[in-house]
């Protein structure tokens, strides 16, 4: 372990390699919500693999620590998941795998309530071999929904935060419940914090629903939320979830999937400052300025 924290220490002092080459910056983006149910795992799937079809280099990441479940959804059977590297068993270059849909995957752990909140030290392995993903254009890490420590740990370091919620009434109080302890306990300043409405029916319910949760936001808390888009409710989606491939494979010219399209558009045309990426990530996440 010594040697381990020796060499994330290294690595935190030693960002030659990204800031030589400007012409590379990875994207990390964290898919988080307030309540589970709301998918947002799909979200994240789907947006990764629209990220993939416009030419990315793009790794999922399944950080619901002890409920995993991206696998399922994408009908993969993993040999070895983020467990091991916790473990030191593994490195993450050793479990990272290669996917029919165009992105690369890394497994989370299921049913293993031990990694739901990691140690200091755990939580040191997982940094020093996050690092070596710096190779991608885009990270997506699919949180746990909630506000376990793991959850925010991640979304404390990540460029972009992506709250997903739904017009239920549950989902609206959760999303609004997570997004303030984002904004009240984490340095908030440094993070872009985006809202996307899931199952919706219209775009004018999407945005009302947004319009309400930002409103109340900078009323309460005195904080920029972004409205990012809205998914349609559509059979597709729960169809696509029972086959076990995403939606936007499955139906690419479904709603759902054209929704997805345009989110991954937007993001793409906001800029983030280039001192973020893997190790602007890694020293938020071990919390070095």
């Amino acid at each position: 372990m010594d040697e381990q924290a020796s060499e994330l220490r290294e690595l935190m002092h030693n960002d030659k390699q990204e800031q030589s080459n400007k012409m590379h910056h990875t994207r990390v983006i964290a898919i988080t919500s307030g309540k589970g149910g709301v998918g947002k795992t799909s979200v994240a799937i789907n947006m990764a693999i629209a990220y993939a079809q416009t030419g990315k280099k793009v790794i999922l990441i399944d950080c619901d620590m002890g409920m995993a479940n991206v696998n399922v959804m994408m009908n993969i059977v993993p040999q070895y998941n983020l467990m091991q590297v916790i473990n030191g068993q593994k490195k993450m270059s050793d479990i990272i795998l290669n996917t029919e849909y165009g992105i690369q995957f890394i497994a989370g752990a299921n049913g293993f309530s031990k990694v739901a909140n990691l140690s200091a030290d755990e939580l040191e392995i997982f940094a020093m071999q996050f690092s070596s993903l710096g190779n991608a254009d885009i990270i997506i890490i699919d949180t746990g929904a909630g506000v376990a420590d793991n959850v925010m740990k991640f979304l404390a370091a990540a460029d972009e935060v992506y709250v997903v919620t739904t017009p239920e009434p549950t989902a609206i109080t959760d999303a609004y419940g997570i997004i303030k302890i984002i904004t009240t306990e984490l340095n908030s300043k440094d993070i872009q914090l985006n809202l996307l409405v899931n199952r919706v029916h219209s775009a004018d319910e999407g945005k009302k629903i947004s319009d309400r949760i930002i409103t109340i936001v900078g009323q309460f808390l005195n904080f920029k939320v972004n409205y990012i888009g809205f998914v349609y409710d559509d059979p597709v989606v729960q169809n696509s979830i029972a086959r076990q491939k995403p939606f936007i494979i499955v139906s690419p010219a479904s709603k759902p999937a054209i929704c997805i399209k345009h989110i991954v558009s937007r993001i793409e045309k906001v800029a983030v400052p280039e001192t973020n990426g893997v190790s602007g990530f890694l020293k938020k996440f071990i919390g070095k300025k």
